[in-house]
């Protein structure tokens, strides 16, 4: 592992639930403050006082602020677990719910103050956790989503493997952009209209 991916691992593995909590604790200060003030003024004696601990308390689990927002952004990507796909209405005629639940899943999954989704996305270093992280969630993901297309009549693509990584990157880069800046519409014609753009591709509409 090189430094700089060191220089982002936590110090720190809380053991014990009044330690974790303080973790989680820098991390929800962490948050608002990245939200509030930016990453460049978002200290980490701004975090501290925050979380109401002194600075050396959140040294003894963070070495410095990218490892925290790179934190922010595992949790941020670990909440985006698809719990829903299993309760899917998969008989003829319903693949534009099916659609549509993904594409609202992604949309909740990016509910977080569109400040810090800006932040994530333009300043979180890239570490070991992040990296395998993404892979994980990627995985899961595509799983989940190949193994609806697979059960459902009324899709008809090529690959279905294919087909799943594609409506994920679509699906996700789109949302995470329109969610992280300034909306020239409102989120549910962003919804509707990605719902549309999906749909025809999975019936082979030409």
């Amino acid at each position: 592992m090189s430094p700089a991916d060191r220089r982002l691992e936590p110090r720190r593995k809380p053991r014990q639930v009044r330690a974790e909590l303080t973790r989680e604790r820098i991390l929800t200060a962490a948050a608002h403050v990245f939200a509030e003030h930016g990453y460049a003024a978002g200290t980490t004696n701004r975090i501290a006082e925050r979380a109401r601990i002194s600075i050396g308390s959140l040294y003894q689990y963070f070495p410095n602020k990218d490892a925290i927002l790179a934190e922010l952004l595992v949790q941020h990507i670990d909440r985006g677990a698809w719990t829903g796909a299993d309760e899917l209405d998969l008989s003829p005629g319903t693949l534009e719910a099916a659609v549509r639940a993904i594409i609202r899943d992604a949309i909740d999954n990016h509910s977080d103050d569109p400040r810090l989704l800006r932040v994530m996305i333009e300043e979180a270093p890239v570490s070991q956790d992040l990296l395998d992280t993404i892979d994980r969630h990627q995985e899961l993901r595509t799983a989940q989503v190949r193994e609806v297309l697979a059960r459902h009549p009324d899709v008809h693509v090529g690959d279905l493997g294919a087909a799943a990584e594609l409506i994920l990157f679509t699906v996700e880069m789109n949302t995470h952009k329109f969610m992280a800046t300034p909306r020239n519409f409102p989120v549910e014609t962003f919804e509707d209209e990605l719902v549309a753009m999906v749909t025809r591709y999975l019936r082979g509409d030409r």
